[in-house]
């Protein structure tokens, strides 16, 4: 890579990973009484203000984005997606419980063993990108269907752009 490549690159996670720092959470009112505690009751919430709780899995527009396209016989991360892999690191950082799935997957074309070495390469590129902005490799799992899981089963451009991806699945929230 270039440094100018560089450059622009780490500008563009940068301004990313403020974009989506910036979430303004509520947190909960404390309680002040003397008395004793209702107990029974787990806070599944975020601990600090502006972190991510799993409630904001399915409202947060940024963390709703869990699958990542890919161009033909590539296995590098477009930048369009970087702004997601920031969010999705923020999740793990403020959710050290939470774990994540990366499914490869391919396109028709190419061997099956191709395809499934193509699969992990994507999974493991989705990985570093997480770990790059901050998540833990320990939360993180790389699994490898090739062409086994298309989500299209024509035989054209746009249906093949659609199953070259990896998808982000969360098994602990």
């Amino acid at each position: 890579m270039n440094t100018t490549t560089r450059v622009l690159l780490t500008a563009l996670l940068c301004t990313a990973a403020v974009a989506c720092s910036k979430k303004v959470k509520e947190t909960p009112p404390t309680d002040t009484g003397t008395g004793p505690s209702t107990g029974g009751v787990t806070d599944t919430g975020p601990t600090a203000p502006g972190a991510y709780g799993p409630n904001d899995l399915d409202t947060d527009a940024c963390l709703r984005q869990r699958v990542v396209y890919f161009d033909f016989d590539q296995d590098g991360l477009r930048s369009e997606f970087q702004a997601a892999m920031a969010c999705h690191a923020k999740y793990l950082r403020d959710r050290p419980s939470a774990r994540i799935t990366l499914e490869g997957n391919a396109d028709e074309r190419g061997s099956r063993e191709y395809n499934l070495g193509l699969g992990e390469r994507r999974g493991n590129a989705v990985s570093s990108a997480l770990q790059a902005n901050g998540g833990s490799g320990s939360q993180l799992t790389v699994v490898s269907y090739g062409e086994e899981r298309p989500t299209c089963t024509e035989s054209s451009e746009d249906c093949w752009a659609k199953n070259r991806r990896v998808e982000i699945v969360y098994t602990a929230k």
